[in-house]
């Protein structure tokens, strides 16, 4: 078993490492600390089990980048909006679809509305540039609880659980991954590459203050577990819909994109030592560990109830949600 985990950790150092290209959201740093700090935060009612998997997990933790290179095409057009949440482009559009593909067909209606109104703004109402990270997370999520099960089974009957819990282990690096992008604030809103629009507050334009943020603050500063680990809190998000949970989360971080660029304006984030800056990237990164934490253990504990009988199924015709437009019915 340990040798199994030592050749996972190599192998997905290896991916890592002859990634072509690989954007590095919230910096390779960020990412592991908040999966590192959400693990070593499961309590004994949730997934344990997980934490035999941290290295591998904390070392995959860019992986989901790594998908997003212009040589494979294929994968970026599918990777790449699930990096963002650029709420401030699809505000028309309350509520929020509970299916990613009634999201882009709404997204498209729009296009076809002000394409000649608005030209501009129909330019980015895409998913490209409006993401589609809460789907990715909840997608994970959903896997999540299936392979959870197929653990809980193999506890229970005696069998061998390691296969079905490093399938949890991959798909805790696609959530957290997820959740760590959306904890960061330029994540969560169209000002992700310096300030667009009208800016009474004189915020850079510059498009490398994302990176000067994430990576190049955050790496000076050294951020580690035990900075964030005490920030964290008690498991919370044990009942409610998981997708609004979701939702709320990726709004509280977007209502602070402008503190991240009044914080670029005093020093350009070149003062590793600025301890509001600090602050804030302490808060962030605790913000991202619990969540993904409150996910892990509200997955294991659904995932102890056998999957729920849907009826009529979700691509019945005769179900009273059932879209045509999409060919199934959403949650």
């Amino acid at each position: 078993m340990m040798m199994m985990r030592k050749l996972t950790l190599a192998l997905a150092l290896g991916a890592l490492a002859f990634s072509p290209g690989a954007a590095m959201a919230w910096g390779g740093t960020a990412h592991a600390v908040i999966d590192r700090a959400a693990l070593d935060a499961i309590p004994q009612d949730g997934p344990v089990f997980l934490k035999a998997y941290t290295d591998y997990i904390a070392a995959s933790a860019s992986l989901p980048d790594s998908w997003r290179g212009d040589s494979e095409n294929f994968s970026k057009i599918e990777e790449d909006p699930n990096h963002g949440w650029f709420r401030e482009q699809f505000a028309f559009l309350k509520p929020i679809p509970r299916s990613r593909y009634e999201f882009v067909i709404a997204l498209y209606k729009r296009y076809e509305t002000i394409k000649a109104s608005d030209p501009a703004t129909a330019a980015r109402t895409n998913v490209r540039w409006t993401g589609t990270l809460p789907y990715a997370a909840i997608e994970a999520y959903d896997r999540l609880i299936v392979c959870m099960r197929q653990v809980r089974k193999a506890q229970a009957t005696g069998q061998d659980a390691s296969v079905p819990a490093q399938h949890c282990a991959f798909d805790t690096i696609r959530l957290g991954h997820y959740i760590g992008d959306g904890a960061q604030p330029m994540h969560d809103s169209i000002h992700s590459d310096g300030w667009r629009g009208d800016n009474p507050n004189g915020f850079t334009t510059d498009r490398s203050v994302h990176g000067r943020f994430e990576s190049q603050f955050v790496d000076g500063m050294k951020l580690t577990v035990a900075d964030i680990a005490p920030r964290i809190g008690a498991p919370g998000r044990r009942d409610g819909d998981m997708f609004d949970a979701v939702l709320a989360y990726l709004d509280e971080a977007g209502d602070k994109v402008a503190q991240v660029y009044t914080l670029e304006k005093r020093a350009g984030f070149t003062d590793f030592a600025d301890r509001i800056v600090r602050a804030m990237v302490y808060e962030r990164t605790a913000a991202g560990a619990a969540m993904l934490r409150d996910m892990l253990c509200r997955a294991w504990a659904e995932s102890a109830q056998p999957p729920a009988k849907v009826t009529p199924a979700p691509l019945d015709f005769a179900n009273p949600r059932f879209n045509p437009e999409t060919g199934s019915a959403p949650d």
